[in-house]
């Protein structure tokens, strides 16, 4: 008995060994892609990406809007500074979210921030009843800085998608452009209803994007 339990155990180990050595490919390519086009150190790449793909999947979010977002507000720079003391990566304003953020210890941290600020996002998405444009003029200030987001994600786009899934999605995509047929669904609303449009699509402004032309918001 206490043999079978010992295979049962160093064969439970060896599975364990196995899933670690497996590497994640969406994780490897976005880490570096960051190491290689912003110079962020591996290992620090390598958090961001794991803290990206986490609130994405946490708060139904797009992992190319949370990067395109870090890009513009910081450049992947976790200590970086701005007004009204916005701090880290997606440079969160602690005086606006102390409910929110009672709990953080430190916004330079890679996953805290990218915690707080997916979270902040999310919560602008719940109050905008899922327009994403809104959502990111509430987060940025402004329209301007929603569409930047919009062109932004595309720089990103290709660096979170999956190669197997890519020319399925863009191959539909391109007939759904060509061809206004009912087996194309309309996008729900919410952060699910984001999309990476095709070239076609890109020359159509902000509405091809998944951001709304709805009047903008007053500010927060």
């Amino acid at each position: 008995m206490s043999r079978l339990l010992c295979l049962i155990m160093l064969s439970l180990g060896l599975v364990q060994i196995a899933a670690a050595d497996e590497t994640d490919p969406d994780h490897e390519r976005i880490s570096a892609y960051l190491t290689q086009k912003f110079g962020v150190a591996r290992a620090k790449a390598e958090q961001i990406s794991d803290a990206v793909q986490t609130a994405a999947a946490k708060y139904s979010l797009p992992p190319a809007l949370l990067l395109a977002i870090i890009s513009i507000e910081s450049r992947f720079k976790e200590k970086a500074k701005g007004p009204r003391g916005a701090t880290g990566l997606m440079q969160v304003v602690p005086a606006a979210h102390r409910g929110l953020l009672r709990n953080v210890k430190d916004l330079t941290d890679p996953g805290a921030n990218i915690e707080a600020g997916s979270a902040i996002l999310h919560g602008y998405m719940q109050s905008a009843g899922g327009d994403l444009s809104l959502a990111l003029k509430s987060y940025g200030g402004s329209l301007a800085y929603a569409q930047k987001v919009s062109m932004r994600v595309q720089t990103f786009a290709p660096v979170v998608a999956k190669p197997d899934d890519a020319p399925s999605a863009a191959a539909q995509q391109a007939a759904c452009d060509a061809h206004a047929t009912d087996d194309c669904p309309a996008p729900a609303s919410g952060a699910r209803s984001f999309y990476i449009p095709s070239a076609n699509a890109a020359a159509a402004g902000p509405a091809a994007f998944g951001l709304s032309a709805a009047a903008p918001a007053s500010a927060p």
